[in-house]
């Protein structure tokens, strides 16, 4: 299962959610510098391409939080799993 090899390699939720926010921000940056230097049909493949990213990181990003919900236990704060913080 890709979910639990990205989450034991130390990807979580929100830095997919980043990297979606991040290829939607590429993705007008690309566009815009596209459009300057090369014709707006090319400008809007680039980004069309790289906006088509920012879908697939949400999905991971909610599959991800599925995932670390149910290795959380009960009673546990998610976000003080995540970093690290002790539990008492």
């Amino acid at each position: 299962m890709i979910v639990k090899k990205l989450h034991a390699a130390g990807v979580t939720s929100e830095h997919a959610y980043l990297a979606a926010f991040g290829s939607i921000g590429l993705s007008l940056a690309s566009w815009l510098t596209s459009r300057r230097s090369e014709n707006l049909e090319r400008a809007d493949r680039w980004g069309i391409f790289v906006g088509e990213w920012a879908p697939t990181f949400f999905a991971l990003g909610l599959a991800l939080a599925n995932y670390e919900r149910e290795e959380t236990p009960v009673g546990v704060d998610v976000g003080q799993r995540l970093h690290g913080e002790a539990v008492g």
